[in-house]
């Protein structure tokens, strides 16, 4: 009997023995694990570093873009007077247009998902009789909205992100609107404006269409304003008004990006 208790025992302590043995990674399981943190620490710090170079052009060329926008938004906000301002929310416009700026990539942070939070904000508290439409710039922008609101996505735009946004994809979009037959009476256009490499805002800005440019009062203080000149700045400043969006969302698009990729590379 003593031979078989015995037995027994010795056979529990080998079994316990083989569990806490495959409880503990082997040398090779911790060489593969560390060669496997260092290729990709290789990775993340590569990307950050094409981002750094993509950050440096896209920073230099927001300052030239800015103009653009500057220039644009000063004029609309010369001629919309705080009155008119409020006189245009009691009316209660019924026809929105809501451009949202982002890309097709990812790997920066929350800086297309905060767009979309602030869209989606609006949807939810606009009135039910308001007939909203979406301008989607982007992959990030759609993919984040179809599933809920896929019925009021009136134009999508992709392949952006990989190249420096110009003031010919701009102008694509800016025509696409015009020519999608939706006469929007307000428009809004909503972005990431860069602050500093650490830092973006997510911000609007408003779009006037012609018919309400036309009704601003402040419109008569400038001279030999016809249909024509009025109805080819408004155009053109709709593509001025996108290229700026664009730029401000690209420098904080690689700005994110950037610092994303320190951060993996950290914590890696």
């Amino acid at each position: 009997m003593f031979r078989l208790g015995s037995g027994s025992l010795q056979l529990v302590v080998s079994s316990a023995f083989a569990e806490q043995q495959r409880g503990f990674a082997t040398l090779k399981d911790i060489s593969m694990r560390l060669k496997s943190i260092k290729n990709i620490q290789k990775i993340t710090k590569s990307m950050r570093m094409v981002a750094a170079a993509k950050f440096s052009k896209a920073e230099r060329d927001l300052k030239g873009a800015r103009a653009y926008g500057v220039g644009a938004k000063t004029f609309f906000d010369n001629i919309d007077s705080e009155g008119e301002a409020e006189n245009a929310k009691a009316e209660h416009k019924q026809r929105q247009l809501i451009v949202l700026v982002t890309s097709d990539r990812g790997l920066c942070g929350g800086v297309h998902s905060a767009i979309a939070k602030e869209a989606k904000l609006m949807l939810a508290n606009a009135d039910k009789d308001r007939d909203i439409r979406i301008v989607c710039i982007g992959d990030k922008s759609r993919n984040a909205l179809q599933r809920i609101y896929a019925k009021k996505i009136l134009i999508t735009g992709n392949n952006i992100g990989r190249a420096p946004p110009s003031f010919g994809d701009a102008s694509i979009a800016a025509k696409a609107i015009l020519e999608s037959g939706f006469d929007f009476e307000e428009g809004v256009i909503i972005f990431n404006k860069f602050k500093t490499v650490v830092s973006y805002e997510t911000s609007k800005m408003a779009i006037m269409p012609l018919e309400t440019l036309k009704q601003k009062q402040n419109l008569l203080t400038y001279d030999s304003v016809d249909d024509d000149v009025l109805q080819s700045y408004s155009e053109y400043s709709l593509a001025q008004l996108i290229y700026y969006a664009m730029k401000e969302s690209a420098a904080s698009e690689q700005a994110s990006r950037m610092t994303a990729m320190e951060g993996a590379s950290k914590n890696a």
